[in-house]
Formats: structure tokens, sequence, C-alpha cells
């Protein structure tokens, strides 16, 4: 590989990286709108920080300059310089998004184009969220002793400490003005005079052990030293540059107060995580001006020089009094963690889905050959086959199990997406609308993540403008004025359950009844005995829609439908719960995963079935009694039964019906009942092939799979063979046999 595709492959890293760091972007700006979290903001930063390091790495100067824009705003607010309100977050959420336009160009063209009108309007907006930056103290002495009057009549009183005392609480200051001071005409009074323009000192000792004796004492050599306690807001490098004049003759050290010593090594944990010397991260908090760092580093090279060894910087800084040694370990720590985080991101493999997709189809194939290889093995009843075959079942069961987590993602990345969508279209349509997340660490397969994030998309709008009233209408029904929106995930017998609810006014039943009657969906005399399960359903037909006006989010009765065409597409389920005047739910059944799957295999008039093991919940013998009910007594539970002969039928003349049969009692959506079959065959790894258009049509069958011997097994779609049982059972039987 040349060296241009070297970089042409960095910068494809750099472009889902910053993708991947503009995605928790904006979930933390989104999650400031609840109230500024400093380490929220610190994440910002970094965030920010961490893009528009890498972009300078490959000349995107547009990038560049634009993020220093949001990074200045973001370092005020996390120094708390900045107001945290809506309107800031509203200009950085902006920000965040022309951002990712550039990344986007970037993605499709190689380069991208700054400076635009928008870009430049973007900017000014930022900038007029900052504080004016403060006027580096360079002016001279005399400058200073003329701005500052000689008299502070109005000043607090200093309190004397005698020597060696420290108040804790302030910045300590160690002055000892170089002897010729005053023949050049510097006042070492009118420096300390000045500091009053910058903060209070609240105590000050006077360093009298350079005295000469009085005979010897020359009235134009400086020989008193001054330890001041000083309050100030001022940074290091502003109180160290008031003294500018004098610094190269004088021995001057600016310590932090103990009391913030711990800020600045919580300044230090939250910096970015960049390849920084222990110096560069010191010089970055503040704690060490770059003078010191100069002449730190100038005295150690003067020791290796000498000695032909050197101390560490961190060392000859604590040494010279430059900083405190909790601040340095600080620092070390910091350049240490960042170590061990570029060694673990060494560790991490970046992977192509589609190769990923081709993985888990081999490993399919795998299984069903794993399978028949086992069904060869129990045929020959050679003890050595039969072990070799057990050993390579249980590797690629192994094999499996890894292979699938591979593609399990948490469902939370899909969900975080759509805070910015509330926030947004809530805003649009003048409501005030909450979304809560629950389940955001459920798991599921990676494919169907990105399959329903559209089906999501629709129905959360949906919900947010039919379903959730305005602020007026709910408090004129007495609900708070804020709606909420849950999105929640969790799993549930072997599929996952997501659902999407409001409280707002719930489906309009005479409506929906009124629509289908106009449209000829429904006879008139059927509607009043229309269960609400089906009248809720009707909101799925193509082109069904009850909303008064149109507007820009729904309204023209296209959506639902394709909605329900794309669970159903990926063999999931969707059904409505809705409560009149308490709000809607739509709850969405999906598979773990569209691969592969434990299975529970059945036969039932010479044909192998496949159930999803996570459904069942146990088997036993089957005891028809003198009635042939459609129901059996299960320790005092009244459990509906399923005869999969009568239901999906087989081939009665060649394989007439047992005298012994079973029962695998089944559970799924929080219903449970007893599928009587003729014979159970165990459990299955059982590989997921989808089933052509022309069996599209068919209830309660999932997909099927390839056994060992070759021939094809249906897999049964538990949660569809349920709901059958609920629509042909509108009341519990009067008597029941016992199992």
């Amino acid at each position: 590989m040349n060296f241009e595709q070297q970089m042409q492959q960095a910068l494809q890293s750099f472009i889902v990286e910053a993708q991947e760091l503009l995605v928790s972007m904006e979930q933390g700006l989104l999650g400031l709108d609840a109230g500024a979290d400093p380490e929220a903001v610190n994440a910002l930063f970094r965030a920010a920080h961490t893009i528009k390091g890498s972009a300078g790495l490959f000349g995107l100067d547009g990038v560049v300059r634009f993020t220093h824009h949001l990074e200045s705003l973001l370092d005020q607010m996390r120094a708390g310089k900045a107001e945290t309100n809506e309107g800031v977050v509203n200009t950085l959420l902006d920000g965040r998004d022309h951002l990712a336009g550039l990344i986007e160009q970037i993605a499709q063209t190689g380069s991208c184009i700054g400076g635009t009108a928008a870009e430049q309007a973007l900017v000014v907006r930022l900038q007029s969220l900052q504080q004016p930056a403060s006027l580096a103290v360079t002016v001279a002495a005399s400058q200073a002793m003329r701005q500052i009057p000689m008299d502070h009549d109005d000043a607090p009183a200093v309190k004397v400490l005698p020597q060696g005392a420290a108040m804790t609480a302030t910045w300590h200051i160690s002055l000892r003005f170089g002897p010729d001071c005053l023949r050049n005409g510097m006042d070492p009074l009118a420096f300390i005079r000045y500091l009053r323009g910058l903060g209070e000192i609240v105590g000050l000792a006077t360093l009298t052990d350079a005295l000469p004796a009085l005979d010897a004492m020359d009235p134009e050599t400086s020989y008193l030293g001054f330890e001041i306690n000083f309050r100030s807001d001022a940074t290091k490098a502003e109180i160290e540059s008031a003294f500018e004049f004098v610094r190269e003759v004088s021995a001057i050290s600016i310590l932090p107060a103990h009391s913030r010593v711990a800020d600045y090594i919580e300044l230090i944990r939250s910096l970015p995580e960049d390849d920084m010397r222990v110096g560069d991260i010191l010089v970055q908090v503040g704690t060490l001006t770059p003078k010191e760092l100069t002449e730190a580093l100038n005295a150690q090279q003067q020791e290796q020089t000498q000695a032909g060894k050197h101390a560490p910087l961190g060392e000859i800084l604590i040494r010279e009094g430059a900083t405190r040694e909790p601040i340095v370990q600080a620092a070390l720590d910091k350049q240490k963690q960042t170590k061990d985080k570029r060694l673990r991101d060494s560790q991490m493999l970046r992977v192509a889905a589609d190769k990923l997709d081709l993985l888990i189809n081999l490993v399919g194939e795998l299984v069903i050959a794993s399978a028949g290889n086992a069904l060869h093995a129990q045929q020959s009843q050679n003890p050595a086959q039969l072990e070799a075959a057990a050993q390579v079942s249980r590797l690629v069961e192994e094999i499996r199990e890894l292979a699938l987590k591979l593609r399990m993602v948490e469902i939370g990345e899909t969900f975080a997406r759509f805070q910015r969508v509330v926030r947004d279209t809530s805003r649009e349509l003048g409501k005030d609308i909450a979304l809560v997340i629950q389940g955001a660490d459920t798991e599921m397969d990676k494919t169907l993540v990105e399959r329903i994030a559209d089906p999501l998309m629709h129905l959360v709008r949906n919900a947010m403008d039919h379903g959730v009233e305005a602020p007026d209408v709910r408090a004129a029904r007495g609900k708070p004025a804020q709606g909420t929106l849950r999105l929640s995930a969790c799993h549930d017998s072997g599929s996952i359950l997501i659902e999407v609810a409001d409280d707002g006014g719930g489906l309009n039943r005479e409506r929906i009844l009124a629509k289908a009657v106009e449209r000829g969906l429904l006879a008139a005399e059927a509607a009043a005995t229309l269960p609400d399960a089906d009248v809720w359903s009707l909101i799925f037909e193509p082109g069904f829609s009850t909303a008064e006006k149109l507007t820009d989010l729904s309204g023209r009765g296209v959506g639902m439908d394709v909605v329900r065409r794309n669970i159903e597409a990926i063999r999931g389920t969707i059904d409505i719960q809705s409560d009149a005047g308490r709000g809607t739910t739509m709850r969405l059944r999906l598979p773990l995963t569209l691969a592969i799957i434990d299975g529970f295999m059945v036969d039932s008039a010479g044909r192998a079935y496949v159930l999803p093991l996570d459904t069942v919940v146990e088997c036993m013998e089957y005891h028809p009694g003198p009635r042939q009910l459609g129901y059996i007594n299960l320790r005092g539970e009244v459990l509906p039964l399923l005869h999969l002969r009568d239901m999906l039928g087989g081939d009665e003349a060649a394989h007439a019906s047992p005298l012994r049969r079973n029962v695998v009692v089944v559970q799924a959506a929080g219903q449970r009942a007893g599928l009587v079959v003729d014979a159970l065959l165990g459990e299955y790894q059982t590989v997921i092939k989808p089933l052509g258009a022309l069996f599209a049509h068919l209830q309660g069958i999932s997909g099927s799979t390839i056994l060992g011997n070759g021939e094809v097994a249906l897999i049964l779609d538990v949660t569809a063979l349920l709901s059958r049982v609920t629509r042909q059972t509108s009341m519990a039987p009067s008597a029941a046999v016992a199992a």
C-alpha cells in the first residue's frame, strides 16, 4: 500500500470517528437543556477539540477554523464565563449541524468548502455569546502606576502575617526582587500596589532575612522580600505579567491556593486524551506559565550536561516552587491514561458490515453442515465418530454465539437520535414534549436496528403530531402542560419488545369507524360490535387518515401502512393499545436476530416444525380425556390448546395420530397456550431462511430452516399463533380436563 492509499484510509477513519463524535455532541447538547452539567460540557469540549486536532492533520482548514469557534464557546462555558441557556444550546446545535455538513462534504468529495455566508453568520452568533477576552497585562510599570492611584483609601486593609504564615484560600505569591531593582527605576511597592487592580491582597508578610547590618546597608539596593496572599479570579499568566519588567532579575513564585489544587486536578482529568507531555498539560490548565516551563526545561538540560543525567521535569518544577506535587502527579496520571487509551485503541479493529454479514452466513452454513455430520454419526453408531461429531457441534455452537455477539448492538444509540427530533418537532408544533428513554442497554441485531429506524421515526412524529395535545388543551383536561413521549425496549420471550407511548388524548374510536365506513372498509352495522383491537388496526390500511387538516408531518394517510409492512418484513408485529384521554402505546415485537436462533423441534403429521426455544415454557404428555375440549387445566390455570395437525395439516394418511402425544406450553406477548404435537425432537440450532414472496401470506410461519438430512422445517411464529387463539376464543370454558 503506497502513501497516498494510506492517507486515504486514514482519512476514512477520521470521517467515521468525527461522525461518531458529532452524534455524541448532539446527545450532550440536548442533555444541557436540563441543566449545565460540568462533566457534560467537558465532554463536548473534548469532542470538538478532538475533531479540530484530527482535521488539522489532514489539512482540513475549513473544519479547523469553524471548530475553533465552537471550541472557544465551549471553553468559556466550562470555565463559567458563558451562560448555558436555550439560545446557547440552539446555536451550538446549529454549529454542530454545520460541522456535520462539512464532514459529509469531505466524505463525498475529499474536501470541504468553508467560509460560506451561512457559516459566517453562524460564527457571528457564536462570537456574540462569548465574553471578550481579558486584556493581557503587558503595560509598562510606569503606565500601571499612572492607572492605579498610589493611595487606596477605599481598599480593604491588608492583614500583616508573620513570616512563614499563609492563608490557604488564596494565591500565594513569593517575591524576591533583584538587588538592582531600585537603581533601574523600579519600585517594588508599586508592583505590589498594582496587584490591587487584579484582585485583593488579603495578607502580606515582609521578609527581612537578607537585610545586612545597618552600617553596611546601601539605600539604593533592594533587600526586602514579600510573601503575599492574593485573592483573584485572574489566571496565573495574568498575575505573572504584572511583574513583566522585573521577572528576569527577580525570584518570583506564584502558587495556587490549596483549595484550588483540587480544581486544577479536576481540570487536568477533563482534558482531551491528546499526546501531550507533562509540561504541556500543566501549561494548558494554567498552573504553569510558558516562561516557567522554559526555565524548568533549561534547568533540566543543564543538569543533564553537567552530570550526565537529569531529574524528571515534575521534580524540578516542585523543587523550584512553580507548582505543587498533587498537580504534577495528576498530570503524570493523565499522561499515563492517554498512553493506555492509545494502547486500547490500537487493539480495536473496525470491520465492514458486509464482511460481518458474510461471516454470519458462513457460520449458518457451518451449523447446517454440523447438524448433517451429527446425523450421519448417529446413524453409523460408531463411538469415535459420535465423539468427534459431538466435539464439532460444541465448537460450532461457541463460534455461533461469538459471531452473533459481534452483530449485537445496544438500541440506546438509535433511541438517542430521537432527542433532537422530539426537541425540534415539538417546537415546530408549538408543544412542550419531553422524551423518556427506557431500556437503552437492550441489545439486538445491528441489521434490525437499522431497519426499524424509519418506522420508529414515523411513529414518534405521528405521536407528537396526533397524540400529544397542545398545552392549552392539556391544561383544560387537567394534565401537565408538558407532554411525555416514552421510548422503551426490553427482551421478552426470545424477542425484542419496543414501545412508543404518549400521554395524549388516545385514538378516537368513533372517528376511525366513521372514516372506515366512509371508505367502504367496514359495514355500518358491524362497526358497533367491532373489538377495539380491530378498530385500531384500521389505521394501518393504505391511505387511511383521520386528520382534519394536512401538515408537514402527517395527515395524508401515507406511512402507517408502510410502517406495518416494514415491521412484518423483518418477521415482526405491531399492535396498538389506546385509552381515551390517557394516551396511546404502539407496541413493536421483533425477533432477537435475523440469522441463527436456538430452537426446539417438534413433529406433527410427519412434518418437522421449529419453535424459538425462548418461547417454550415446558412440555407434558397430552391426555385428551372423554371429551376433547380446547382447554386443559394446568395446575389451576385454564390453558387453551392448539392442535398443529388441525392448523397446519400434514400427511394424515401416511402418519396417523400416535397413541401418545405431547403438549408444548409456549408463551409470548404475555399470553400462554399449549401446542399439541405428535413428538418432541429436542433442541436444534436453527439457521433462519426467509420464505419467498409466494409464502409471505402464511399466518403463523416466520421462516424456514434446513435440517441435517437436507429436509426443510418451518419455523413457527408463536406470537401470531397465540393471537389467533385470542381471536377465536371470547370467553373461558366452563369445564376443563385435568392435565
